[in-house]
């Protein structure tokens, strides 16, 4: 293989011309021969027994020359690559065939896109304020009453009538001019009072009746009803009620706590979820900095960025977005029915996002290379014991579906923009302070909120 020529055509644009000696195409032939022989026949010979010379003279010279060059083709334009320098973006390559013979070989050429060469501006002394955090002691016990909720059971009702909010028991069957419907009927069937999974007025008639009546529910069906036979008209569903049920919340104590995590008490759970807290706001208050140290570099890129590499950040956006989608038991076509979108609106929706994305990586990766940072082995060791322990798989097979280079990339890249906060300034921003409301009047109302400040201050 030789690379003839590297000729830039346009920005970001390169063609390569390419040449293979009839040696080296020869041999392909004879392979591709070997491979497909046995599949031909020719006149005077069995199947597949006719020598390569026969096949030529009896069905042309250049039978296999399609094939024998598609066994070239992606070992000598990588090796090209490799000769030219190029860094050349996934994207698709123009073909043209220069000549073609079995006595003197192969010469084409291909045009393929290259990244781009970017200029930044200053990224050393970069100002940005990190948000205060804090987590009050509403917050701690806002996710404790969540861990209730989570924790809640269902109890029945049975020295009442059902009222809103309730979860009922029931068989219904629906009639319209006195004849039942298809899909009116059902047999202890669980609904909550109040949800609105029934046509408007439906559960509202329900309240109010207790455990073992029969009784009629009258409503409308809506005008823009599914059912189009069923759309406006008046329905009467006769329905028996067979159970009340409510939510019943678990007294938040020690008990609670000991049953719901690895803590002893109430107390010592809540510090933990104070803690965590903590951690999830210093994390993305560190992310909010780092982002606004980032985006002042993108600001200042200067060059031309290839459509190819906002392609390709579109289409990993849609596959990402696709497997999201499949992990729920859905698929993409399915969901752009159900939002009456196409596929053309839908990845046009991304295009922000991955103008962003490509631009916040060009920026790193020019860091890396004007400050030459690198990742060592150990750091790349750590991370692929990281990437099996989060998948839950050996290490050997996240070396097969990585590439140690690739994964190099995205740690240098990572360490660009520690490079970055390390030379930045931070400050604390001044935290929000809300206007202070007057004191209510009444001394009851004023002795609750103190209370109340006092038992958060506890808490905190």
């Amino acid at each position: 293989m030789s690379l003839k020529e590297t000729k830039k055509i346009a920005e970001n644009r390169y063609q390569l011309e390419i040449t293979v000696d009839g040696e080296k195409f020869r041999e392909a032939i004879a392979e591709t021969y070997k491979r497909n022989g046995k599949k031909i026949s020719v006149p005077g010979f069995r199947k597949g027994k006719a020598p390569l010379s026969f096949v030529e003279k009896y069905y042309g010279a250049e039978i296999f020359f399609e094939d024998a060059f598609n066994l070239l083709y992606n070992d000598l334009v990588e090796d090209a690559i490799t000769e030219s320098g190029l860094n050349v973006i996934n994207d698709k390559m123009d073909f043209e065939l220069v000549s073609i013979s079995k006595e003197d070989g192969v010469d084409f050429k291909v045009s393929l896109t290259t990244y781009p060469v970017i200029e930044i501006g200053e990224y050393k002394g970069l100002k940005a304020e990190k948000a205060p955090v804090k987590v009050t002691a509403a917050e701690v016990n806002a996710e404790v009453n969540a861990m209730a909720e989570r924790n809640a059971r269902m109890v029945s009702v049975e020295d009442r009538a059902a009222k809103d909010g309730d979860t009922v028991v029931i068989d219904f069957e629906g009639f319209v001019d006195g004849v039942a419907f298809d899909g009116g009927k059902a047999e202890g069937h669980t609904l909550v009072l109040g949800s609105g999974q029934f046509i408007p007025g439906f559960e509202k008639q329900i309240e109010g009746k207790n455990i073992g009546e029969e009784f009629d529910v009258n409503v409308t069906f809506p005008e823009e009803y599914g059912a189009k036979e069923l759309a406006g008209k008046d329905a009467t569903f006769k329905v028996k009620l067979h159970e009340i049920k409510v939510r019943e919340l678990p007294e938040i104590d020690d008990e609670f706590a000991k049953d719901v995590s690895e803590f002893d008490t109430l107390k010592d759970l809540k510090a933990d979820l104070k803690k965590k807290a903590l951690d999830r706001k210093n994390k993305a208050a560190e992310e909010e900095v780092e982002n606004a140290l980032v985006q002042q570099i993108v600001d200042s890129i200067k060059g031309e960025i290839p459509e190819a590499m906002y392609e390709n950040r579109l289409n990993q956006s849609v596959e990402e977005f696709a497997y999201r989608l499949q992990s729920q038991g859905l698929n993409l076509e399915t969901y752009l029915k159900y939002t009456n979108s196409s596929i053309e609106d839908f990845k046009a929706s991304f295009r922000p996002q991955a103008e962003a994305q490509v631009k916040f990586r060009l920026a790193l990766e020019k860091i890396v290379e004007l400050e030459k940072i690198t990742a060592d082995q150990k750091d790349i060791d750590e991370q692929y014991e990281k990437m099996a322990a989060d998948y839950g798989i050996e290490v050997d097979k996240v070396k097969a579906a990585v590439p140690a280079s690739e994964l190099e990339k995205d740690l240098a890249v990572g360490k660009a923009i520690d490079f970055i906060k390390a030379n930045a300034v931070i400050t604390e921003a001044a935290e929000k302070t809300e206007e202070k409301k007057p004191a209510a009047k009444k001394a009851t109302t004023a002795k609750k909120t103190t209370t109340k400040k006092v038992e958060e201050k506890k808490e905190d």
